[in-house]
């Protein structure tokens, strides 16, 4: 797995901010070319057929994404330094996803010239995940083909994601009417946002569902008012939203906007919920390995993806978007182990 670290290093020290993965693209792609893979391009995104592909043969598709978010204000060491110290890996992306995408293409490569596989294999290095762009996974969806499969890396310790919250955004406004706050005059919007505040706070959705428990819902920003002695005239909030599989977001949506007063706006309600039967293949075969399974309550390039998909990677999702972000060689090889087991004698 050297050369695979070291890429991964390279992938660190080249800043790779959504919208901005062109040089890490470039390096995904120069690998590839090493290991004399034919392999096509749209935009940032950079997918992989393995060499003996047979047409009619289940597709499983190992797919990570090249961009990161911007580094948070707290980091002691230089996030773009990929120090590597005593098989501890430092940098921004290291864990989410370098690491997985890095193990990922070495399975690819793994099998990649093999001519009697049960499935034909693709690998695909996707951009804008983190901002669940358009030009990402999205995007790729009819030139990948029909998918039976997806293998999804990102940090989760190695353990199964069968399931994951979907997400959506919405921009609320309470509107009130200005006056002076001397007098009793005007109508308060940030009580009008309060009271709906709380009734969202109050509120539970019926259906929980046994992996990913209930829909949440976070006030996560609020403002208003212009001056101190006048009464808001309006007032702003934000709800961030977590479905399960039992609401899509349109549903989720119409009930919330159902429970307040204030006007609703959903930015998106694209990324819904997913998830893949206990009973599916690839599941059976990682509790036949001794993994466990869980639900996500992160969003990755599943919610774009309209086929069977489980998220699995090496490292751990709380070091994702931290200071002083880190990945383990140990992880990505113990990784690179678990990932060959899984795929060894998958019968789709």
């Amino acid at each position: 797995m050297e050369a695979y670290i070291e890429l991964l290093r390279k992938m660190i020290q080249t800043p790779s901010f959504s919208k901005e993965e062109g040089p890490v693209a470039t390096l995904v792609r120069d690998f590839l070319s090493s290991k004399a893979v034919p392999f096509q391009e749209k935009g940032f995104n950079t997918w992989a057929k393995n060499k003996f592909w047979v047409e009619g043969k289940p597709v499983v598709l190992l797919n990570s994404h090249i961009d990161t978010v911007k580094p948070v204000k707290n980091w002691t060491k230089d996030p773009f330094g990929a120090e590597l110290n005593d098989g501890t890996l430092i940098g921004l992306g290291s864990n989410d996803a370098g690491a997985s995408l890095v193990t990922l293409m070495a399975v690819f490569v793994h099998f990649y010239a093999e001519k009697d596989l049960p499935f034909n294999l693709m690998f695909a290095a996707s951009c804008e995940e983190e901002i669940s762009g358009p030009n990402g996974m999205e995007s790729l969806v009819e030139d990948l083909g029909d998918i039976t499969l997806a293998i999804v890396g990102e940090p989760t310790q190695m353990q199964m994601a069968i399931a994951e919250k979907g997400l959506m955004v919405l921009d609320c406004t309470a509107h009130g009417k200005a006056g002076h706050a001397a007098r009793n005059e005007g109508e308060n919007a940030l009580y009008k946002a309060v009271d709906d505040i709380q009734r969202l706070r109050e509120y539970q959705f019926k259906n929980v569902s046994e992996v990913l428990g209930e829909v949440k819902m976070s006030i996560t920003q609020i403002n208003a008012g212009y001056q101190h002695n006048v009464v808001p005239d309006n007032c702003t909030f934000v709800i961030d939203v977590r479905t399960n599989e039992f609401y899509s977001n349109q549903a989720a949506f119409e009930i919330i906007q159902g429970l307040v007063t204030s006007d609703v706006v959903p930015r998106s309600t694209r990324l819904n919920s997913s998830g893949i039967p206990v009973t599916h293949p690839i599941v059976q075969r990682g509790l036949s390995l001794g993994l466990t399974y869980y639900g996500s309550p992160t969003t990755s390039d599943q919610a774009v993806m309209p086929f069977p998909s489980i998220k699995i990677g090496p490292g751990d999702s709380a070091r994702s978007h931290t200071a002083d972000e880190y990945i383990l060689v140990s992880e990505i090889e113990n990784g690179f182990k678990i990932y060959i087991d899984l795929l060894t004698g998958l019968q789709l």
